[in-house]
């Protein structure tokens, strides 16, 4: 199996939370640069950040999930109970816990 690095992570909760949502869709995933962690001060940001591998076989179809992803958390959305702004990753609303309405 050839692997291919399809994300960096800007740590390693975002490098889990991503490598669950890929293998919930059937793509293995495997994590490097996550021991560098701990140097996180100690070194170069770039040099610890946690990456995502795949099987090159599932490379486009991994990079399409991870850019519907970024494409989501880009996205605002305003609470209909508040009004409030929240970031496309809130499924909830931060200022009122009203859940995000699907329309």
């Amino acid at each position: 199996m050839s692997w291919v690095q399809v994300y960096s992570a800007s740590n390693s909760l975002e490098a889990h939370s991503l490598k669950g949502m890929l293998e919930s869709i059937g793509i293995e995933v495997v994590l490097k640069g996550e021991p560098l962690s701990s140097a996180t001060g100690e070194l170069p940001s770039d040099a610890i950040a946690v990456t995502l591998w795949v099987d090159a076989m599932r490379e486009q179809q991994a990079r399409q999930a991870l850019n519907d992803y970024e494409a989501q958390a880009e996205q605002v959305w305003f609470c209909h109970a508040c009004g409030e702004e929240n970031g496309g990753s809130f499924e909830i609303c931060w200022q009122c816990s009203t859940p995000r309405s699907e329309r």
